[in-house]
């Protein structure tokens, strides 16, 4: 796209197809007409030089007014561009200084009154102003050993594709077809060797600048600044038509509102974002959501998705437009939406009791607050999450609810808020109840009593899962003659002199158990009241 600002002409093929021919007759004869049409080819070459020189100027003159008029706009580019005009007029300096080593070296005398330049010679103007007189213009010596032997062909390329990299890294990743067009109109190969070719390879320094002569060299050189020229020219065309390459063209305005949230809490601000939307009905842009392309009209896509379940959601997409310089380019996004459960909380306000030594579930309504955006805390005690919902461990008893306070906080567009607290009382957990076969107490038949194990304590009309263990127990029967027969256990199951116990208890008389004691879950033993049976 960029070479086109500035294609090569006719006549600059024609010079540089001359340059190749008169190379080429240079290995059969130096002769007198050859050197002359090298002299031919070489002013040909300073006159488009100049041409393309006063071209590119107006490019600059052309920045320097459009950075007057909207710096912000035009800096960007013009920053690039003064780039690429100091480095072009760096290696148009050093060429020309080369040119001067070149006619110095192969003998040349100053031109003045005395000695004044004729149509018959040869010439070459210095940066000074100054004109040398080349004395030797088919000198194959010299030009051979300053630029071989000396080395300052090798230095030249290197200067070549410094220079032509610092021209591309103006360049975005975009831009292809200008960047392969100054690489290869600054390109600096090694010769292709053929495979019949017993002779050493020859390199680009070699090719061009061993055994030429000098008014070869001189013509090389000036080609070689045309093309510096040329790729200048074309990319500050270039860069000059970036300015406004970026300025979209829209035919239709709608307003558009971007909130801050979709959830507000009571208290808190709601923000909205009102501005100007445009938009260019004649091309339409790609949106890809998810790394899936979607349908778009009138320049807009839609989401739409089924939710499932509850929580905060990611998603993320890429516009792809073409700008009017024709490049496409790349706008990602990302955004995040909530999903939450109608929910309605119901509490018995004077209930609200934790028991102490227990895990107490605890459920937070948070209506449209996402449950992993709470934060539960409390006094007299700590709190665990168990999934969704909350853990309570009281750490001691406040039956009264003086000391006990359970703190909400949500996170907020990434603020803590307070949502609100609640008193609470702490309580034991009740004493269980001794049981028997199901039973605390009551009539029971002989033979079901007999297959029993032992004492039980069960919490009765408790929620919670909280277990009591006994530990010890003792049995009363009644024996001949009215005494009373007593065996104890040191645990929650009959013992052997136990069970021979209720094996002989009569019909109608009383089994009594008494002096039990159980150990709860909190690691608390408690005393549970005695219990009996009338034998049936």
């Amino acid at each position: 796209m960029g070479a086109k600002n500035c294609p090569e002409t006719p006549r600059q093929k024609m010079i540089n197809m001359m340059y190749i021919v008169l190379t080429a007759m240079l290995a059969l004869n130096v002769a007198a007409q050859v050197l002359e049409a090298f002299r031919v080819v070489d002013s040909s070459l300073l006159h488009t030089l100049k041409a393309v020189d006063a071209k590119t100027n107006q490019v600059y003159s052309s920045f320097e007014m459009a950075f007057a008029e909207n710096p912000t706009k035009v800096a960007e580019w013009k920053n690039k561009a003064d780039i690429v005009r100091a480095s072009t007029e760096n290696m148009m300096s050093y060429i020309s200084q080369l040119k001067e080593n070149l006619v110095t070296y192969s003998g040349s005398k100053l031109a003045d009154k005395d000695n004044p330049v004729s149509s018959d010679n040869f010439y070459l103007v210095t940066s000074k102003g100054d004109t040398l007189i080349i004395e030797k213009e088919d000198d194959l010596n010299g030009p051979s050993e300053l630029m071989i032997t000396q080395k300052k062909a090798y230095e030249l390329k290197d200067k070549i594709e410094e220079y032509r990299n610092t021209l591309v890294a103006q360049l975005g990743e975009d831009d292809v077809e200008l960047r392969n067009s100054i690489l290869k109109g600054l390109e600096t190969p090694d010769p292709v060797r053929k495979l019949k070719d017993d002779s050493e390879n020859k390199t680009w320094e070699t090719q061009y600048f061993l055994d030429k002569p000098l008014v070869a060299i001189l013509t090389l050189l000036s080609k070689i600044q045309i093309d510096v020229k040329n790729s200048e020219t074309n990319l500050v065309n270039y860069l000059y038509a970036q300015i406004d390459a970026e300025s979209f063209k829209f035919n239709k305005l709608g307003a558009q509102i971007i909130a801050n949230s979709n959830i507000i809490l009571q208290g808190d601000a709601y923000d909205a974002s009102i501005f100007l939307a445009a938009e260019d009905t004649t091309q339409q842009p790609q949106i890809f959501i998810n790394n899936k392309e979607v349908n778009v009209v009138d320049g807009k896509a839609n989401y739409v998705v089924n939710t499932t379940k509850t929580g905060i959601f990611k998603w993320s997409g890429l516009i792809k437009y073409k700008t009017p310089g024709g490049i496409i380019k790349n706008y990602p996004f990302e955004q995040e939406y909530q999903v939450v459960k109608p929910t309605v909380t119901m509490s018995a306000t004077g209930m609200n009791v934790f028991y102490l030594g227990i895990k107490n579930p605890f459920d937070v309504g948070s209506g449209a607050i996402p449950r992993d955006r709470l934060e539960v805390t409390m006094t007299n005690g700590k709190i665990t999450k168990s999934g969704d919902a909350f853990l309570i461990e009281p750490k001691s008893l406040d039956e009264l609810g003086k000391r006990t306070k359970v703190t909400v906080y949500a996170n907020i567009n990434g603020k803590r808020r307070l949502i609100g607290t609640s008193v609470w009382r702490v309580k034991q957990v009740p004493d269980p109840v001794a049981q028997v076969a199901g039973q605390a107490g009551g009539d029971i038949r002989k033979e079901r009593i007999q297959i029993e194990d032992g004492v039980m304590a069960v919490l009765e009309d408790f929620d919670f899962d909280f277990k009591y263990r006994v530990t010890q127990f003792e049995v009363q029967t009644s024996g001949i003659a009215g005494y009373a027969i007593i065996k104890k256990s040191k645990s929650n199951r009959f013992t052997a002199e136990q069970k021979k116990q209720l094996r002989n208890a009569k019909p109608q008389s009383i089994v009594y158990i008494s002096n039990i004691k159980a150990i709860g879950d909190d690691g608390r033993t408690r005393k549970l009241n005695p219990i009996s049976f009338k034998i049936r």
